[in-house]
């Protein structure tokens, strides 16, 4: 039997975060990080096409991370007067117009997480978050970290499915 290898400690951020205030965003950047290494080297057609027997395609993966982020952050934490959804509802968001550029649906999804990151940047975890946009003013919110905690559970699931579609596509897997 030959002895097995040794696998890699952790992968994502680096290991001298420990704090989990810090811990928590870091590892988001590193999933939005995989979300982006995950698509490149596919050509415009192939991240805009279904893959089978998914139903969507990778393109339309980063769009509706998009809209994730700006419905949690924009919406919820900060309680913006914004568009929680696209025109024709949560559907719509997994759907990329064949008009808009893929370089424009990379810009409004790294404008989403530009957005997430100046709202909770040296906010404690533990401050809830305003009432009046996703959170209604007669209910007690949650807080950032709970906040954090669910696009965290978001990317690392929806980073799984792409490396399902990855490999679909073209063999590659996941790390």
């Amino acid at each position: 039997m030959e002895p097995l290898a040794k696998p890699g400690l952790f992968t994502g951020p680096g290991d001298g975060i420990e704090d989990p205030a810090a811990l928590l965003p870091a590892y988001l950047d590193w999933f939005r990080d995989t979300l982006r290494r995950k698509c490149d080297g596919l050509p415009p057609e192939v991240l805009r096409a279904p893959v089978a027997p998914l139903g969507w395609s990778p393109l339309g993966l980063v769009q509706h991370l998009g809209w994730v982020e700006r419905r949690w952050m924009r919406w919820g934490f900060a309680a913006e007067d914004v568009r929680p959804y696209p025109p024709g509802g949560e559907r719509a968001e997994w759907h990329v117009p064949s008009e808009l550029p893929v370089a424009e649906v990379w810009t409004r999804f790294e404008r989403e997480v530009a957005a997430g990151r100046a709202q909770s940047a040296g906010v404690a975890l533990h401050t809830p978050a305003r009432t009046g946009g996703r959170f209604p003013k007669d209910e007690e919110p949650p807080v950032l970290g709970r906040i954090l905690f669910h696009l965290f559970q978001e990317y690392a699931r929806h980073i799984g499915h792409l490396d399902v579609a990855r490999e679909l596509i073209d063999g590659q897997t996941g790390e």
